[in-house]
């Protein structure tokens, strides 16, 4: 097989996690397999983990395991109709407060501290930039904006400030807790969502130290998905 330089990630879902399968992904030439920690509970990627191992080792070919932690839900809430459809120059507000599904007029937010972390005049970038927000108003936990680029928006997409200054820390205690499962089965890397500096790329180390009492390190991706 010739050398390659590029590594192949595959994330693990319900139908790759049949053993034959796996092994023959891993035959084909996956590198990598990525257990996604936003779903599923700790046994179960423990239970996966296991599986990769078993089907690694049946392949004769070394894979290695990339636990991916949630980060904080920077996030909208969902849609009535899963999506809308966004005209520029239409109001639209996020509602941190907001209960029922999102529907034209305005959504809520998973995210509930955006109210707190923005000002008129912010812009917003939604699901990857796709979609782009100015910030006209910010009433109670009402953050009122107008569609300044508009497009196609789904549920649970993200929202990114600008400029930074999203005060979301980077490992929420289900990250924690997710890094101790993780370095329970030995995952050759921990991927970090949402960092916004070194210090807490600095605190995931520490913690994958503190978890792992044989002197395993695993190798830190910081996911760069913020301003900063």
């Amino acid at each position: 097989m010739p050398r390659r330089a590029t590594k192949i990630v595959a994330t693990l879902g319900p139908a790759s996690s049949d053993p034959a399968l796996l092994e023959a992904m891993i035959r084909a030439g996956v590198n990598v397999v990525r257990l996604n920690f936003s779903h599923g509970k700790a046994q179960d990627h423990v239970d996966r983990a296991r599986l990769v191992r078993e089907a690694s080792q049946r392949a004769g070919r070394e894979v290695a395991i990339m636990a991916d932690l949630q980060g904080p839900k920077i996030r909208v809430g969902k849609f009535a109709e899963g999506k809308v459809m966004l005209e520029p120059g239409a109001p639209f507000v996020l509602d941190a407060s907001r209960t029922e599904p999102g529907d034209l007029q305005g959504v809520g937010l998973d995210y509930k501290e955006l109210p707190r972390d923005v000002k008129a005049g912010d812009v917003l970038l939604l699901n990857d930039g796709l979609i782009v927000l100015t910030v006209t108003a910010v009433k109670g936990e009402q953050v009122h904006t107008t569609v300044k680029l508009g497009g196609e928006l789904s549920n649970n997409k993200g929202i990114n400030k600008q400029g930074g200054g999203l005060t979301a820390a980077a490992l929420t205690a289900k990250d924690m807790d997710d890094i101790r499962t993780a370095m329970s089965f030995h995952a050759d890397y921990v991927a970090v969502s949402f960092p916004k500096n070194a210090t807490d790329m600095e605190m995931a180390r520490q913690l994958c130290n503190v978890a792992c009492t044989n002197g395993h390190r695993p190798g830190l991706i910081a996911k760069i998905e913020r301003a900063e």
